[in-house]
C-alpha cells in the first residue's frame, strides 16, 4: 500500500487547482443522488399520471440500481479507453437525455426505459468522478474533494425532500424532474473547463468479464431486493415463479454468488496471462486494502439500514409526509454533510486506524443510543443526538475509506477504484435495506403473534379472520380499515392498535440495537488500516501489516 495516504495541511509542493473542477466533481454526484432521492419521492404523483399501482413505478428505482451496479465495471474501462473528460461528458449527455424522456413519458413503460438509460450513464459517471478526482487534485485538496463527493450524496439527498418534494406535491413531479435537467446541462457547460483528458486506444475490453460481473451483481442486487417480497426461502404468492416452492430471490443471490466467484476466477487467469483484465485486483491485493473494502460494505449498509427503517417508521407509522420526513432526517443527513468535508482536518493529527475506530464507536453509540430512548414522538430531543451521533460517525467513514483506498492505488487505477466503490456500494445498500427489512418485518411478526396469543381481549375468532402470515407494517389508520372488514368490536380494535404500536416500536428498537452491535464489531477490521500520519515513515513492522 502507498504510503502516502494523506498529505498534510499546507505541504504539498504541487499546482494547486481551481474550486471549479471540484464543483464539477461534485455537482456530477449530485445529479445520480437527486435522482435516486427524488424517484420514491414521485412515486404519488406518477402512480396518480399514469394510472399503474405503486409497485410499477417502484420499478424504475431498480431499473436504475441495476443499471448502475450491473455495468459500472465496463464504465470505468471504457472512461480509461476514451478519456476521463469526454466520457464524463458523454454519461452526463446521456444522463440528460434520459431526464428529458423521462419528463415528457406518456406512459409508465417509456419512464421505466428512461430510468434505465439514467442507472446505464450512472454506471460511467460513478468511476469517471473518481478518475477526475485522481487527475485534478492532489494531497490534502484531493482528500477535500473526496469528501466533497461523499457530502453532495448527502445533501442531495436532503435537498431532494425538500425541494422535489415540494414541487411534486404543489405543481408536478414532471416540474420536479426538470429541475434535473437544469442541472445536467450546467455540468455540461462548466465540463469544458476540466483538464483535457488523454485516451488509452491500446485499453481492451474483456467482454467476458463484463458478462460474468454483470449478471453476477443484478442477481445478487436484485435477489437481496426482493427476499422480503418473493420469500426468504419458500416462494411467497408475489414471486413470479418458484423451484420446488422455494423463492427465487435466495436462488438468485447462489447463483450470483457462484458467477461473482467465476469473475475472479477468470480476472485471475487473464492476470496470469499478461492479458489487461476487467477490473485490476492490484486494488484490492493487501490485507489492509481488503480491511478497507469490507469496512466501506458494512458502513454503506448501515446507511442504508438506516434510510430505510426511518423513513419508514416516520411516514408509514406516524403517516408524516415526504417533507415531514425530510425535516425529521435532517439532523441525520446534515451531520454526515459536514463530517464528510470537516474529518480532512483530523488527518494529521489521527491515523487512519484510529479514526475508523473513533468513528465505528461513534456509530455504535448513536445507534444503541436510539435503541433506548426513540419513541412514537420522533422529534425529541434524545432522538436528535442519538441522530446527529450517527451521521457524524457515517460522515467520518465514508470520506475516510474512500481517501484509504484512492490514495493507495496507482494513478492509473482510479478508475477500478471508482468502479470498486461503485460496485460494494449498490450491493451494501440491496444487502443492507433487505437485512433490515426482513430483521424488522420478523421482529414485528412475532412481537404481534406472541402478544395476541396471551391476549384475552382478542378472541380465537377474530384470529381467524386476520392474515398472521402476512403481517407488515401498518399505519393505525389502515390498521382500523383492516379490520372493519372483520367483526372486531371497538374494544378489539382499541387493543389491536395498542399491540400494533408496541410492536412496531419494539422492531425499529431491536433494528438500532443490531445496527450498534454491528458497527462494534466492524472496529475490528479497522485495525488493519494504517497506523501513521502523513509525512510518518512506517517502520518493518507496518510495512508488512
Amino acid at each position: 500500500m502507498n504510503t502516502k495516504t494523506m498529505s498534510p495541511a499546507g505541504k504539498s509542493s504541487e499546482a494547486q487547482d481551481p474550486w471549479l473542477p471540484m464543483i464539477v466533481i461534485a455537482m456530477g454526484q449530485a445529479l445520480m443522488s437527486f435522482n435516486v432521492a427524488a424517484l420514491p419521492i414521485s412515486m404519488g404523483g406518477m402512480v396518480s399520471d399514469f394510472g399503474v399501482p405503486p409497485t410499477t413505478v417502484g420499478t424504475a428505482i431498480v431499473m436504475y440500481s441495476l443499471g448502475v451496479s450491473g455495468f459500472i465495471m465496463l464504465g470505468a474501462k471504457l472512461g480509461q479507453r476514451f478519456g476521463s473528460k469526454l466520457f464524463f461528458q458523454s454519461a452526463v449527455s446521456l444522463f440528460l437525455i434520459a431526464l428529458i424522456v423521462m419528463v415528457f413519458s406518456p406512459t409508465a413503460s417509456v419512464m421505466l426505459a428512461a430510468q434505465a438509460l439514467c442507472g446505464l450513464a450512472g454506471a460511467a459517471l460513478v468511476p469517471t468522478l473518481v478518475v477526475l478526482i485522481a487527475n485534478h487534485f492532489r494531497g490534502e485538496q484531493q482528500s477535500k474533494a473526496l469528501g466533497w463527493l461523499g457530502s453532495a450524496r448527502a445533501m442531495a439527498g436532503v435537498l431532494a425532500f425538500l425541494i422535489i418534494g415540494t414541487l411534486e406535491r404543489f405543481v408536478s413531479w414532471r416540474v420536479a424532474f426538470s429541475l434535473l435537467i437544469v442541472h445536467a446541462i450546467t455540468i455540461l457547460i462548466l465540463s469544458f473547463k476540466l483538464k483535457p483528458s488523454v485516451s488509452r486506444p491500446e485499453v481492451k475490453i474483456d467482454f467476458f468479464g463484463v458478462l460474468l460481473v454483470s449478471s453476477a451483481v443484478i442477481l445478487l442486487s436484485f435477489g437481496f431486493n426482493n427476499l422480503r417480497s418473493f420469500g426468504l426461502f419458500m416462494a411467497r404468492p408475489a414471486a413470479p415463479f418458484d423451484i420446488l416452492g422455494i423463492s427465487p430471490a435466495p436462488l438468485m443471490i447462489v447463483v450470483g454468488l457462484v458467477l461473482g466467484s467465476a469473475f475472479l476466477a477468470w480476472t485471475r487467469k487473464r492476470e496470469a496471462d499478461k492479458k489487461m483484465p476487467l477490473f485490476a485486483l492490484e486494488v484490492v491485493e493487501s490485507p489492509k486494502e481488503r480491511a478497507t473494502v469490507l469496512m466501506m460494505f458494512l458502513i454503506v449498509g448501515m446507511e442504508a439500514a438506516t434510510n430505510f427503517s426511518v423513513p419508514l417508521y416516520i411516514q408509514i407509522v406516524q403517516g408524516r409526509d415526504a417533507f415531514q420526513t425530510a425535516i425529521a432526517m435532517m439532523p441525520f443527513n446534515l451531520s454526515v454533510f459536514f463530517t464528510a468535508i470537516l474529518i480532512v482536518k483530523l488527518y494529521n493529527r489521527f491515523t487512519p486506524r484510529q479514526i475508523a475506530g473513533y468513528s465505528f464507536a461513534l456509530v455504535a453509540a448513536g445507534a444503541f443510543w436510539l435503541a433506548f430512548v426513540v419513541s412514537n414522538n420522533w422529534s425529541t430531543f434524545p432522538v436528535l443526538i442519538g441522530l446527529v451521533a450517527f451521521g457524524i460517525g457515517q460522515g467520518a467513514l465514508v470520506t475516510l475509506l474512500f481517501n484509504v483506498l484512492v490514495t493507495s492505488s496507482p494513478k492509473e487505477l482510479a478508475g477500478d477504484v471508482g468502479a470498486l466503490r461503485g460496485t460494494a456500494g449498490n450491493l451494501a445498500a440491496s444487502v443492507g435495506t433487505a437485512v433490515m427489512g426482513t430483521l424488522m418485518v420478523a421482529v414485528l411478526s412475532a412481537g404481534v403473534i406472541s402478544s395476541l396469543t396471551a391476549n384475552p381481549v382478542i378472541t380465537p375468532d377474530l384470529k381467524e379472520q386476520v392474515d398472521l402470515n402476512s403481517i407488515n407494517f401498518l399505519s393505525n389508520v389502515r390498521l382500523e380499515e383492516r379490520l372493519k372488514s372483520t367483526t372486531a368490536t371497538p374494544e378489539q380494535v382499541t387493543e389491536a392498535i395498542r399491540i400494533n404500536e408496541e410492536a412496531r416500536l419494539r422492531a425499529l428498537k431491536i433494528a438500532f440495537f443490531a445496527l450498534g452491535s454491528l458497527a462494534l464489531l466492524a472496529i475490528f477490521p479497522s485495525r488493519r488500516l494504517p497506523d501513521y500520519r502523513p509525512g510518518e515513515v512506517p517502520d518493518e513492522k507496518l510495512k508488512k501489516t
